[in-house]
C-alpha cells in the first residue's frame, strides 16, 4: 500500500543558525583534538620502549578505536547541523548503526580486558609477566575486536530487514537503533529481542568482569601495609577506572528513558557525550593521571 523509504532526513539539533554554528565549532574542535590526542598516544607508545607492555598495548587499541568511533559520527553530524548533508540513505544508515554499535561493543570488551590486566598486575605482581604475556594480550585484544563486531552482526542484519513506509525523519544527528524501531512499519519484535539479548551479553557481562576485577584489586590494595605502596598500586589503575566510570555511566544512562516522548532527545544528549566527549577526554585522562606516560611524553618533547 506504499513505497519503501530509501533515505532518511536527520534533524540534528534544534535551534537558531547561530546556535548550530556554535555547536559545529565545538564538535570540530573536539574532533580534531580527539584525533590528535589518541594518535599521539599510539605514536608515543610505539616510540617509547619502556611502554611496550600489555597495559599500553591495550591502551593503543582503545585509542585506535576512539579515533574511528568519533569519526563515524562527527563529520556527518557537522554536515547535518550546517544543513549541507541532512539526508542519509538506508544502506548507509544501517552501515553507520553497525559500525558505531560494533565499536561500542568492542570498547566494552577492551575495558574489561584492561581491568583484568590490572587485576593480574596488582594481585599477582611476581607472576604478571608470565601470566599476561604477549601472546595472551594479543589474543585478548583480537577477541575484543572480533567479539564486538560479531555480536552486532545479527542485530544489523535484522534491522536491515525492517520495512520503512514513512515518515522518513529521524530526530537525531546519527542513525541509532531506537530511531529505526520508531520509524519502522513492520514487526520490530525480533530486533527488540536481539537488542535486549546483545545488551545483556555485551554490556552486562563486560561490566561484571570489570566490577569483579576491581573488587579483587581494591581488596588487594587495602591489604598493602604502607601508604606509599597503596598509592602506587592505585595509581596504576586510576586512569582506567576513570575511563570505565565515564563510559559505563553514559552507556547505562542511554537506556534510561523517563518517557517515550522525550527519550529521543535524551538519546541525542547522551550520544553526544558517548561519541564526542568521552573519546576527547580519554587521552587527557591517561596522560594527566599516568606518571609513565607523562615521563615518556617529557622525553619525547626533549628529543
Amino acid at each position: 500500500n506504499g513505497t519503501s523509504v530509501e533515505e532518511f532526513i536527520l534533524l540534528g539539533f534544534p535551534g537558531t543558525w547561530q546556535s548550530r554554528v556554535s555547536l559545529v565549532v565545538v564538535f570540530a574542535l573536539m574532533y580534531t583534538l580527539t584525533v590528535i590526542g589518541n594518535a599521539s598516544i599510539i605514536a608515543l607508545v610505539w616510540k617509547s620502549s619502556n611502554l611496550h607492555t600489555p597495559m599500553y598495548f591495550f591502551l593503543c587499541n582503545l585509542s585506535f578505536l576512539e579515533i574511528w568511533y568519533t569519526t563515524g559520527v562527527v563529520p556527518k553530524a557537522i554536515g547535518v547541523m550546517l544543513g549541507t548533508s541532512q539526508t542519509i540513505s538506508f544502506s548507509v544508515c544501517i552501515l553507520q548503526l553497525f559500525f558505531l554499535l560494533s565499536l561500542g561493543s568492542t570498547e566494552c570488551f577492551l575495558l574489561s580486558v584492561m581491568a583484568y590486566d590490572r587485576y593480574l598486575a596488582i594481585c599477582y605482581p611476581l607472576r604478571y609477566n608470565s601470566l599476561m604475556n604477549s601472546v595472551l594480550s594479543l589474543r585478548l585484544a583480537l577477541s575484543s575486536w572480533l567479539g564486538g563486531f560479531l555480536s552486532i552482526s545479527l542485530l544489523a542484519f535484522l534491522t536491515s530487514r525492517l520495512t520503512f513506509c514513512g515518515p522518513d525523519v529521524i530526530n537525531h544527528f546519527l542513525c541509532d537503533i531506537d530511531s529505526c524501531l520508531a520509524l519502522s512499519c513492520s514487526d520490530t519484535w525480533p530486533v527488540e529481542l536481539a537488542t535486549f539479548l546483545i545488551s545483556i551479553i555485551v554490556v552486562v557481562s563486560s561490566c561484571v568482569v570489570t566490577l569483579v576485577s576491581y573488587m579483587y584489586i581494591i581488596s588487594s590494595i587495602l591489604r598493602i601495609q604502607s601508604v606509599h605502596g597503596r598509592k602506587k598500586a592505585f595509581s596504576t589503575c586510576s586512569a582506567h577506572l576513570s575511563v570505565v566510570t565515564i563510559w559505563y555511566g553514559s552507556t547505562m544512562f542511554l537506556y534510561v528513558k523517563p518517557s517515550a516522548q522525550n527519550s529521543l532527545d535524551l538519546n541525542k544528549i547522551v550520544n553526544t557525550f558517548n561519541t564526542v566527549v568521552t573519546p576527547f577526554l580519554n587521552p587527557f585522562i591517561y596522560t594527566l593521571r599516568n606518571k609513565e606516560v607523562k615521563l615518556a611524553l617529557g622525553r619525547a618533547f626533549q628529543k
